[in-house]
């Protein structure tokens, strides 16, 4: 399950990831949130959190994740990866450097501070 976090700025997004997320999450949350921002702002800002509850993706979720981020490659203002799961911990480190955005990740206890960071002006 895939759902908003409320009361973010203008321009920010925020999502947490509960159980196992699914293609159909991305579908029916992300992508139509994501797809109505770009619409107002050519640049966005995004938190993700992948807390405790947070279980797995099911087969073609990982996918529609990766497909909604090369549809808006250059779109990406900053990202915040909020998560203690360790092997999304690991890929982010891997691959975070090659996102075309100002990427950091934070654990679960950082929350607050990965909201601050995403929300604020340059």
């Amino acid at each position: 399950m895939i759902e908003q976090l409320p009361t973010l700025p203008a321009g920010v997004l925020g999502f947490r990831m509960r159980g196992l997320v699914t293609a159909a999450d991305y579908e029916n949350v992300m992508v139509p949130d994501i797809e109505a921002a770009f619409a107002l702002n050519p640049k966005l800002r995004i938190v993700v959190h992948a807390g405790d509850d947070f279980t797995g993706f099911a087969p073609g979720a990982m996918w529609d994740d990766v497909k909604l981020g090369f549809r808006h490659w250059s779109g990406w203002e900053r990202t915040a990866l909020v998560t203690d799961v360790g092997w999304i911990r690991v890929m982010s480190g891997m691959f975070g450097f090659a996102m075309p955005t100002h990427f950091k990740l934070f654990s679960n206890a950082e929350l607050d501070d990965a909201l601050r960071w995403v929300s604020q002006l340059d």
